[in-house]
Protein backbone atom coordinates (compact mmCIF):
# COMPACT_ATOMS: atom_id res chain seq x y z
CA UNK A 1 0.00 0.00 0.00
CA UNK A 2 1.41 3.51 -0.93
CA UNK A 3 0.52 4.98 2.39
CA UNK A 4 2.56 2.74 4.21
CA UNK A 5 6.55 3.34 4.62
CA UNK A 6 9.30 0.60 5.24
CA UNK A 7 10.51 0.70 8.61
CA UNK A 8 13.13 3.29 8.83
CA UNK A 9 15.12 4.53 12.30
CA UNK A 10 16.56 8.02 12.41
CA UNK A 11 20.01 6.55 13.97
CA UNK A 12 22.48 4.52 13.73
CA UNK A 13 21.94 3.43 17.23
CA UNK A 14 18.85 2.30 16.99
CA UNK A 15 19.45 0.69 14.28
CA UNK A 16 21.90 -1.49 16.11
CA UNK A 17 20.04 -1.71 18.82
CA UNK A 18 17.40 -3.27 17.16
CA UNK A 19 20.00 -5.44 15.14
CA UNK A 20 21.60 -6.70 17.89
CA UNK A 21 17.93 -7.89 19.76
CA UNK A 22 17.13 -10.00 16.95
CA UNK A 23 18.47 -13.06 15.09
CA UNK A 24 20.20 -11.33 12.35
CA UNK A 25 19.30 -13.30 9.38
CA UNK A 26 18.45 -11.19 6.20
CA UNK A 27 15.03 -13.84 5.67
CA UNK A 28 14.13 -12.79 9.15
CA UNK A 29 10.55 -10.43 9.35
CA UNK A 30 10.09 -7.52 11.69
CA UNK A 31 6.71 -6.58 13.17
CA UNK A 32 6.30 -3.24 12.98
CA UNK A 33 3.34 -1.33 14.35
CA UNK A 34 4.95 2.23 14.84
CA UNK A 35 4.42 3.92 18.39
CA UNK A 36 4.05 0.35 19.93
CA UNK A 37 7.68 -0.23 18.21
CA UNK A 38 9.21 2.55 18.79
CA UNK A 39 8.53 2.19 22.54
CA UNK A 40 9.69 -1.18 22.77
CA UNK A 41 12.61 -0.55 20.97
CA UNK A 42 13.90 1.92 22.59
CA UNK A 43 12.83 0.79 26.15
CA UNK A 44 14.88 -2.57 25.61
CA UNK A 45 18.07 -0.86 23.75
CA UNK A 46 19.88 -1.71 27.03
CA UNK A 47 19.02 -5.01 28.04
CA UNK A 48 15.96 -7.14 28.41
CA UNK A 49 17.57 -9.74 31.01
CA UNK A 50 15.82 -13.43 30.94
CA UNK A 51 13.67 -12.75 29.25
CA UNK A 52 15.30 -13.86 25.89
CA UNK A 53 15.87 -17.14 27.75
CA UNK A 54 12.63 -18.03 29.05
CA UNK A 55 10.57 -16.93 25.82
CA UNK A 56 13.14 -19.00 23.63
CA UNK A 57 12.76 -22.38 25.17
CA UNK A 58 9.18 -21.86 25.59
CA UNK A 59 8.64 -21.31 21.81
CA UNK A 60 11.18 -23.46 21.06
CA UNK A 61 11.65 -21.83 17.72
CA UNK A 62 15.14 -20.42 17.72
CA UNK A 63 18.51 -21.40 19.47
CA UNK A 64 19.98 -18.00 19.82
CA UNK A 65 19.46 -16.01 23.28
CA UNK A 66 18.24 -13.24 21.24
CA UNK A 67 15.18 -13.68 18.95
CA UNK A 68 12.58 -11.45 16.52
CA UNK A 69 10.47 -12.00 19.89
CA UNK A 70 12.52 -10.49 21.82
CA UNK A 71 11.76 -6.48 20.65
CA UNK A 72 8.23 -7.25 20.38
CA UNK A 73 6.59 -8.16 23.96
CA UNK A 74 2.60 -8.49 23.27
CA UNK A 75 1.50 -9.11 26.53
CA UNK A 76 -0.73 -11.48 27.76
CA UNK A 77 -3.11 -13.63 25.16
CA UNK A 78 -3.99 -10.51 23.06
CA UNK A 79 -4.25 -13.02 19.82
CA UNK A 80 -6.39 -9.74 18.11
CA UNK A 81 -3.43 -7.85 18.81
CA UNK A 82 -0.65 -10.22 17.64
CA UNK A 83 -2.75 -10.56 14.23
CA UNK A 84 -2.86 -6.74 13.54
CA UNK A 85 1.04 -6.86 13.97
CA UNK A 86 0.87 -9.38 11.58
CA UNK A 87 -0.47 -8.02 9.19
CA UNK A 88 2.37 -5.10 8.69
CA UNK A 89 4.94 -7.49 8.58
CA UNK A 90 8.56 -5.50 6.77
CA UNK A 91 11.55 -7.45 5.80
CA UNK A 92 14.32 -6.56 7.89
CA UNK A 93 16.28 -4.00 5.83
CA UNK A 94 19.62 -5.03 4.34
CA UNK A 95 21.85 -2.36 5.98
CA UNK A 96 20.73 -3.48 9.48
CA UNK A 97 21.85 -7.38 8.89
CA UNK A 98 24.63 -7.09 6.65
CA UNK A 99 27.61 -7.19 9.35
CA UNK A 100 31.36 -6.13 8.10
CA UNK A 101 32.71 -8.88 9.74
CA UNK A 102 32.89 -12.27 7.56
CA UNK A 103 30.97 -14.21 9.62
CA UNK A 104 29.16 -16.85 7.38
CA UNK A 105 30.81 -19.66 9.41
CA UNK A 106 29.62 -18.00 12.85
CA UNK A 107 26.21 -18.71 12.15
CA UNK A 108 24.43 -21.51 12.91
CA UNK A 109 24.59 -24.67 10.63
CA UNK A 110 21.38 -24.45 9.55
CA UNK A 111 21.40 -21.13 8.48
CA UNK A 112 24.47 -22.24 6.36
CA UNK A 113 23.07 -25.43 5.09
CA UNK A 114 19.01 -25.99 5.59
CA UNK A 115 19.72 -29.66 4.60
CA UNK A 116 21.91 -29.92 7.87
CA UNK A 117 20.60 -31.02 11.36
CA UNK A 118 20.73 -28.07 13.92
CA UNK A 119 23.23 -29.12 16.56
CA UNK A 120 21.77 -29.74 20.21
CA UNK A 121 22.00 -26.43 22.43
CA UNK A 122 22.34 -25.84 26.47
CA UNK A 123 19.73 -27.29 28.47
CA UNK A 124 17.74 -24.04 30.02
CA UNK A 125 18.86 -24.69 33.60
CA UNK A 126 22.73 -24.40 32.12
CA UNK A 127 21.84 -21.55 29.89
CA UNK A 128 20.89 -19.98 32.95
CA UNK A 129 23.64 -20.88 35.02
CA UNK A 130 26.59 -20.13 32.33
CA UNK A 131 24.37 -16.17 31.94
CA UNK A 132 24.97 -16.25 35.63
CA UNK A 133 28.73 -17.07 35.54
CA UNK A 134 29.20 -15.03 32.73
CA UNK A 135 27.60 -11.89 34.19
CA UNK A 136 29.94 -12.63 37.88
CA UNK A 137 33.22 -12.81 36.02
CA UNK A 138 32.71 -9.76 34.09
CA UNK A 139 30.77 -7.85 36.53
CA UNK A 140 33.78 -8.45 39.07
CA UNK A 141 36.22 -7.04 36.19
CA UNK A 142 34.03 -4.40 35.53
CA UNK A 143 34.19 -3.34 39.07
CA UNK A 144 37.87 -3.66 39.76
CA UNK A 145 38.17 -1.71 36.24
CA UNK A 146 35.95 0.98 37.89
CA UNK A 147 38.41 1.12 41.07
CA UNK A 148 41.71 1.76 38.96
CA UNK A 149 40.08 4.78 37.24
CA UNK A 150 39.26 6.17 40.41
CA UNK A 151 42.36 5.79 41.56
CA UNK A 152 43.98 7.11 38.12
CA UNK A 153 41.68 10.31 38.13
CA UNK A 154 41.77 10.81 41.72
CA UNK A 155 43.50 13.04 44.21
CA UNK A 156 46.34 10.61 44.67
CA UNK A 157 47.29 10.25 41.19
CA UNK A 158 45.96 12.91 38.13
CA UNK A 159 44.31 14.69 40.16
CA UNK A 160 41.57 15.41 38.13
CA UNK A 161 38.08 14.21 40.50
CA UNK A 162 37.71 14.46 44.39
CA UNK A 163 34.89 14.12 46.91
CA UNK A 164 33.20 17.27 47.37
CA UNK A 165 33.20 18.54 43.57
CA UNK A 166 31.16 18.11 41.00
CA UNK A 167 34.03 15.81 39.14
CA UNK A 168 32.85 13.00 41.38
CA UNK A 169 35.24 10.02 41.70
CA UNK A 170 33.22 7.89 39.44
CA UNK A 171 32.69 10.30 36.97
CA UNK A 172 35.91 8.30 34.37
CA UNK A 173 34.33 5.62 35.09
CA UNK A 174 30.69 6.49 33.75
CA UNK A 175 32.08 7.92 30.58
CA UNK A 176 34.58 5.30 29.86
CA UNK A 177 31.64 2.57 30.64
CA UNK A 178 29.27 4.96 28.11
CA UNK A 179 31.94 5.18 25.40
CA UNK A 180 32.12 1.39 25.09
CA UNK A 181 28.69 0.89 24.89
CA UNK A 182 28.46 2.58 22.22
CA UNK A 183 30.67 0.24 20.82
CA UNK A 184 30.41 -2.85 22.44
CA UNK A 185 26.42 -2.47 23.52
CA UNK A 186 25.47 -0.89 20.33
CA UNK A 187 27.00 -0.81 17.26
CA UNK A 188 28.95 -4.27 17.33
CA UNK A 189 26.69 -6.09 20.31
CA UNK A 190 25.35 -8.08 16.99
CA UNK A 191 28.86 -9.21 16.26
CA UNK A 192 29.62 -10.49 19.24
CA UNK A 193 26.02 -12.23 19.83
CA UNK A 194 26.59 -14.10 16.76
CA UNK A 195 30.71 -15.13 18.60
CA UNK A 196 28.58 -15.93 21.36
CA UNK A 197 25.45 -14.74 22.86
CA UNK A 198 26.72 -15.33 26.67
CA UNK A 199 29.56 -13.12 25.79
CA UNK A 200 27.19 -10.28 24.91
CA UNK A 201 25.72 -10.99 28.01
CA UNK A 202 28.57 -10.71 30.45
CA UNK A 203 30.11 -7.71 27.94
CA UNK A 204 27.47 -5.21 27.79
CA UNK A 205 25.47 -6.18 31.26
CA UNK A 206 28.27 -7.77 33.30
CA UNK A 207 31.06 -5.59 32.22
CA UNK A 208 29.55 -2.28 31.20
CA UNK A 209 27.23 -2.21 33.43
CA UNK A 210 29.12 -2.82 36.39
CA UNK A 211 32.12 -0.32 35.41
CA UNK A 212 29.56 2.17 35.78
CA UNK A 213 27.82 3.27 38.81
CA UNK A 214 24.63 5.56 38.91
CA UNK A 215 24.27 5.10 42.89
CA UNK A 216 27.67 6.07 43.36
CA UNK A 217 27.27 9.29 41.08
CA UNK A 218 23.91 9.56 43.19
CA UNK A 219 25.57 9.60 46.80
CA UNK A 220 28.10 12.26 45.97
CA UNK A 221 25.81 14.69 45.02
CA UNK A 222 23.49 14.00 48.08
CA UNK A 223 26.76 14.45 50.26
CA UNK A 224 27.42 17.88 48.27
CA UNK A 225 23.67 18.85 49.21
CA UNK A 226 23.95 18.01 52.55
CA UNK A 227 27.00 20.24 53.37
CA UNK A 228 24.85 22.88 51.52
CA UNK A 229 26.33 22.63 48.45
CA UNK A 230 23.37 22.99 46.31
CA UNK A 231 24.53 24.43 43.34
CA UNK A 232 27.09 22.24 43.43
CA UNK A 233 24.59 19.09 43.80
CA UNK A 234 22.41 20.54 40.73
CA UNK A 235 25.79 21.10 38.52
CA UNK A 236 27.19 17.55 39.24
CA UNK A 237 24.05 16.01 37.71
CA UNK A 238 23.70 18.04 34.79
CA UNK A 239 27.57 17.98 33.80
CA UNK A 240 27.70 14.06 34.57
CA UNK A 241 24.14 13.74 32.36
CA UNK A 242 25.54 15.61 29.64
CA UNK A 243 29.40 13.87 29.74
CA UNK A 244 27.86 10.65 30.33
CA UNK A 245 25.56 10.96 26.96
CA UNK A 246 28.12 12.43 24.76
CA UNK A 247 30.21 10.01 26.00
CA UNK A 248 28.19 7.33 24.08
CA UNK A 249 27.58 9.33 21.40
CA UNK A 250 30.99 9.34 20.56
CA UNK A 251 31.24 5.67 21.01
CA UNK A 252 28.78 4.77 18.44
CA UNK A 253 30.27 7.59 15.95
CA UNK A 254 33.75 6.27 16.14
CA UNK A 255 32.49 2.53 15.99
CA UNK A 256 30.83 3.30 13.33
CA UNK A 257 33.76 4.79 11.35
CA UNK A 258 35.76 1.57 12.65
CA UNK A 259 32.95 -0.94 10.89
CA UNK A 260 32.94 1.54 7.80
CA UNK A 261 36.59 0.65 7.71
CA UNK A 262 36.20 -3.01 8.33
CA UNK A 263 33.14 -2.72 5.70
CA UNK A 264 35.82 -1.82 2.96
CA UNK A 265 38.46 -4.38 4.40
CA UNK A 266 35.67 -7.81 4.71
CA UNK A 267 34.66 -6.75 0.74
CA UNK A 268 38.61 -7.24 -0.69
CA UNK A 269 39.78 -9.85 1.70
CA UNK A 270 36.43 -11.75 3.22
CA UNK A 271 37.28 -15.39 2.00
CA UNK A 272 40.57 -15.48 3.10
CA UNK A 273 38.83 -14.42 7.12
CA UNK A 274 36.61 -16.56 6.41
CA UNK A 275 38.61 -19.80 6.49
CA UNK A 276 39.94 -18.70 9.99
CA UNK A 277 36.76 -18.18 11.65
CA UNK A 278 35.12 -20.26 14.12
CA UNK A 279 31.66 -21.39 15.41
CA UNK A 280 31.49 -21.16 18.36
CA UNK A 281 27.84 -21.02 19.39
CA UNK A 282 27.55 -24.99 19.81
CA UNK A 283 27.19 -27.58 22.50
CA UNK A 284 30.59 -28.29 22.72
CA UNK A 285 31.57 -24.55 22.81
CA UNK A 286 29.15 -23.37 24.88
CA UNK A 287 30.46 -26.14 27.41
CA UNK A 288 33.93 -25.55 27.10
CA UNK A 289 33.03 -21.42 27.71
CA UNK A 290 31.12 -21.95 30.79
CA UNK A 291 34.12 -24.06 32.10
CA UNK A 292 36.76 -21.30 31.38
CA UNK A 293 34.52 -19.01 33.13
CA UNK A 294 33.87 -20.99 36.23
CA UNK A 295 38.06 -21.04 37.04
CA UNK A 296 38.32 -17.50 35.96
CA UNK A 297 35.74 -16.86 38.78
CA UNK A 298 36.84 -19.18 40.94
CA UNK A 299 40.50 -17.34 40.66
CA UNK A 300 38.88 -13.85 40.92
CA UNK A 301 37.02 -15.28 44.17
CA UNK A 302 40.18 -16.82 45.50
CA UNK A 303 42.26 -13.70 45.05
CA UNK A 304 39.86 -11.69 46.33
CA UNK A 305 39.13 -13.66 49.73
CA UNK A 306 43.13 -13.83 50.28
CA UNK A 307 43.72 -10.18 49.97
CA UNK A 308 40.87 -9.62 51.98
CA UNK A 309 41.86 -11.52 54.65
CA UNK A 310 45.37 -9.07 54.50
CA UNK A 311 43.84 -6.12 54.40
CA UNK A 312 40.33 -5.65 56.11
CA UNK A 313 41.89 -5.02 59.88
CA UNK A 314 43.60 -1.92 58.41
CA UNK A 315 40.33 -0.28 57.06
CA UNK A 316 42.34 0.40 53.83
CA UNK A 317 40.37 1.17 50.30
CA UNK A 318 41.69 -1.98 48.63
CA UNK A 319 39.99 -3.59 51.64
CA UNK A 320 37.18 -2.26 50.38
CA UNK A 321 38.29 -3.35 46.78
CA UNK A 322 38.53 -6.63 47.65
CA UNK A 323 35.16 -7.25 49.69
CA UNK A 324 33.14 -5.17 47.24
CA UNK A 325 34.66 -7.63 44.54
CA UNK A 326 33.33 -10.77 46.72
CA UNK A 327 29.65 -9.26 47.16
CA UNK A 328 29.71 -7.72 43.58
CA UNK A 329 28.00 -10.69 41.61
CA UNK A 330 24.69 -10.72 43.35
CA UNK A 331 24.51 -7.01 42.18
CA UNK A 332 24.69 -7.70 38.69
CA UNK A 333 22.74 -10.99 38.61
CA UNK A 334 19.81 -8.62 40.26
CA UNK A 335 20.30 -5.83 37.54
CA UNK A 336 19.82 -8.62 34.86
CA UNK A 337 16.77 -10.29 36.39
CA UNK A 338 15.01 -6.92 36.85
CA UNK A 339 15.92 -6.22 33.08
CA UNK A 340 12.98 -8.38 32.00
CA UNK A 341 10.56 -5.49 33.15
CA UNK A 342 11.89 -3.14 30.28
CA UNK A 343 9.49 -2.63 27.89
CA UNK A 344 7.10 -4.36 29.74
CA UNK A 345 4.58 -0.77 29.96
CA UNK A 346 2.23 -0.96 32.77
CA UNK A 347 -1.78 -2.24 32.91
CA UNK A 348 -3.54 -5.55 31.82
CA UNK A 349 -1.50 -6.04 28.74
CA UNK A 350 1.28 -4.05 29.37
CA UNK A 351 -0.01 -0.91 27.33
CA UNK A 352 0.75 1.46 29.16
CA UNK A 353 4.31 3.49 29.72
CA UNK A 354 5.80 1.09 27.12
CA UNK A 355 8.61 2.77 26.50
CA UNK A 356 10.00 3.53 30.49
CA UNK A 357 12.79 0.88 31.47
CA UNK A 358 11.16 0.49 34.57
CA UNK A 359 13.54 -2.22 35.23
CA UNK A 360 16.76 -0.22 35.03
CA UNK A 361 14.55 2.62 36.79
CA UNK A 362 14.30 0.04 39.56
CA UNK A 363 17.66 -0.84 39.75
CA UNK A 364 19.40 2.64 39.93
CA UNK A 365 16.40 3.68 42.31
CA UNK A 366 17.01 1.18 44.88
CA UNK A 367 20.69 1.11 44.65
CA UNK A 368 20.74 4.91 45.59
CA UNK A 369 18.35 4.38 48.43
CA UNK A 370 20.41 1.52 50.02
CA UNK A 371 23.42 3.25 48.98
CA UNK A 372 22.24 6.28 51.06
CA UNK A 373 20.59 4.39 53.78
CA UNK A 374 24.44 2.74 54.11
CA UNK A 375 25.61 6.29 54.30
CA UNK A 376 24.04 7.05 56.86
CA UNK A 377 24.41 3.92 59.54
CA UNK A 378 28.42 4.89 58.71
CA UNK A 379 27.94 8.41 59.86
CA UNK A 380 25.66 7.28 62.68
CA UNK A 381 28.43 4.09 63.68
CA UNK A 382 31.26 5.52 62.21
CA UNK A 383 33.81 2.53 63.25
CA UNK A 384 36.57 1.09 61.06
CA UNK A 385 34.80 -2.52 60.53
CA UNK A 386 31.93 -1.01 59.75
CA UNK A 387 32.86 1.80 57.31
CA UNK A 388 34.47 -1.18 55.67
CA UNK A 389 32.24 -3.51 55.42
CA UNK A 390 29.30 -0.68 54.15
CA UNK A 391 31.72 0.66 52.04
CA UNK A 392 32.37 -2.62 50.21
CA UNK A 393 28.73 -3.17 49.98
CA UNK A 394 28.55 0.34 48.66
CA UNK A 395 31.42 -0.19 45.77
CA UNK A 396 30.38 -3.69 44.85
CA UNK A 397 26.97 -4.73 45.27
CA UNK A 398 25.06 -1.49 44.54
CA UNK A 399 27.97 -0.15 42.30
CA UNK A 400 26.86 -3.26 40.29
CA UNK A 401 23.11 -3.22 40.55
CA UNK A 402 23.16 0.47 39.44
CA UNK A 403 24.51 1.17 36.10
CA UNK A 404 24.86 4.18 34.04
CA UNK A 405 25.82 2.61 30.67
CA UNK A 406 22.83 0.39 30.30
CA UNK A 407 20.85 3.72 31.31
CA UNK A 408 22.68 6.01 28.60
CA UNK A 409 22.44 3.48 26.09
CA UNK A 410 18.16 3.68 26.31
CA UNK A 411 18.56 7.10 26.98
CA UNK A 412 20.24 7.79 23.64
CA UNK A 413 17.56 5.40 21.78
CA UNK A 414 14.91 7.59 23.53
CA UNK A 415 16.58 10.64 21.77
CA UNK A 416 17.23 9.08 18.36
CA UNK A 417 13.71 7.91 18.57
CA UNK A 418 10.41 9.83 17.10
CA UNK A 419 9.99 11.14 20.60
CA UNK A 420 12.74 12.61 21.94
CA UNK A 421 11.16 14.31 25.25
CA UNK A 422 11.30 10.88 26.62
CA UNK A 423 14.59 10.55 27.17
CA UNK A 424 14.71 14.11 29.46
CA UNK A 425 11.89 12.58 30.89
CA UNK A 426 13.22 9.57 31.50
CA UNK A 427 15.95 10.39 32.83
CA UNK A 428 14.98 13.32 34.84
CA UNK A 429 12.24 11.12 36.50
CA UNK A 430 15.49 9.07 37.56
CA UNK A 431 17.75 10.91 38.34
CA UNK A 432 14.73 13.27 40.73
CA UNK A 433 13.36 9.89 42.23
CA UNK A 434 16.74 8.58 43.37
CA UNK A 435 18.00 12.29 44.99
CA UNK A 436 14.20 12.61 47.24
CA UNK A 437 14.31 9.42 48.57
CA UNK A 438 18.46 9.69 49.47
CA UNK A 439 17.96 13.15 50.53
CA UNK A 440 14.79 11.24 53.20
CA UNK A 441 17.12 8.80 53.59
CA UNK A 442 20.48 10.37 54.21
CA UNK A 443 20.51 14.30 54.19
CA UNK A 444 17.66 14.84 56.61
CA UNK A 445 19.61 12.68 59.09
CA UNK A 446 22.64 14.60 58.76
CA UNK A 447 21.14 17.59 59.37
CA UNK A 448 18.65 16.53 62.21
CA UNK A 449 21.52 14.91 64.22
CA UNK A 450 24.75 16.86 62.86
CA UNK A 451 26.57 14.32 61.93
CA UNK A 452 30.22 15.66 61.34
Amino acid sequence: MDHQEPYRTRSFSRESSLASSLSLSRSLPLFVNNDVDDSESVSEAGDIGDRSLRRRHSSGRSNRLFSSEDLIEQGGDDTSRQEHDLSVIKPLPEHMTTSPLPTKSLLSPETNNPGKKEEPVLPKSLEYISCLIHLAVFGILGAITRYLLQKLFGPSVARVTSDGSILYLDLPSNMVGSFLMGWFGVVFKADITRVSEFLAIGLSTGYLGSLTTFSGWNQKMLDLSADGKWLYAVLGFLLGLFLASYSIILGVETAKGFRWLLDRRASSSSKERTSCLLEVNTFKMHLVSMTLMVVLLVALLAVSATQLVKEFDKGTSEAQLWLGCLVAAPGVWLRWFLARLNGRGLGKDGQYLRWVPFGTVIANAAAASAMAALATLKKSVDTTTCNTVASSIQFGLLGCLSTVSTFMAEFNAMRESDYPWRAYAYASFTIAVSFAIGTVIYSVPVWVVGFS
